[in-house]
């Protein structure tokens, strides 16, 4: 069915990036792409397109409009849930302190791993489409995560001697953990322990 569904939707797709959305359409594309994060992160790569778009409260044709094909949505999805953690890195700064900030930005690096594993068979696909997907996305993460790093460091709300590219991969070491129901539960203590690990011994903590 969704191939289908997908060779219909194409020439509506090559349509539409003629002309803007209507309001009415914008809405609907956001939803499914918001619901879709969810699913894939909920339910991996047995994810329904079905259900996505219940879920968003359209027909499955109303999503094959806006996304031909499955890795079409994947990518979309990819790319902004890569884009809103870099985004949360500013954001966050402006809220917070420098060490709370950095907490905060791994916690919501967990919620990115979960959806990337998700779409991991999509993007293995992906990667021989496109090969700069991931050098881009990749980049500008390790850029946000250096930025929080490097201002906590400065503040002395973390130890000195850290370098945001081991920080980095003690993250990144979170998607190779087993896909068990309590993962995120376990990730984000794993984010409060390498958190604790960070501050001990601040210049902060040794003035008090």
């Amino acid at each position: 069915m969704e191939k289908k569904l997908a060779a219909a939707g194409i020439a509506a797709e090559n349509a539409a990036v003629e002309k803007p959305l209507r309001a009415d359409a914008r809405r609907n594309r956001d939803r499914l792409v918001e619901m879709a994060a969810a699913v894939f992160a909920e339910r991996g790569i047995d994810a329904s397109l079905e259900e996505i778009a219940r879920r968003a409260g359209v027909g499955i044709g109303t999503l094959y409009r806006h996304f031909p094909t499955r890795e079409h949505l994947v990518e979309v999805v990819y790319r902004r849930e890569a884009e809103a953690l870099c985004a949360a890195a500013d954001e966050l700064a402006k809220k917070h302190a420098s060490d709370v900030a950095l907490e905060e930005w791994m916690r919501r690096f967990v919620d990115y791993i979960a959806t990337k594993r998700g779409l991991a068979t999509s993007l293995r696909i992906l990667i021989s489409t496109n090969s700069t997907l991931f050098s881009d996305t990749s980049g500008r993460v390790s850029q946000a995560l250096r930025q929080l790093v490097e201002a906590a460091v400065a503040d002395g709300t973390i130890r000195g001697d850290v370098d945001a590219s081991d920080v980095l991969h003690a993250l990144s070491g979170i998607y190779s953990a087993p896909d068990t129901p309590e993962w995120r539960d376990r990730s984000r203590r794993l984010v409060k322990l390498l958190m604790d690990g960070l501050r001990f011994g601040a210049e902060k903590s040794a003035k008090a």
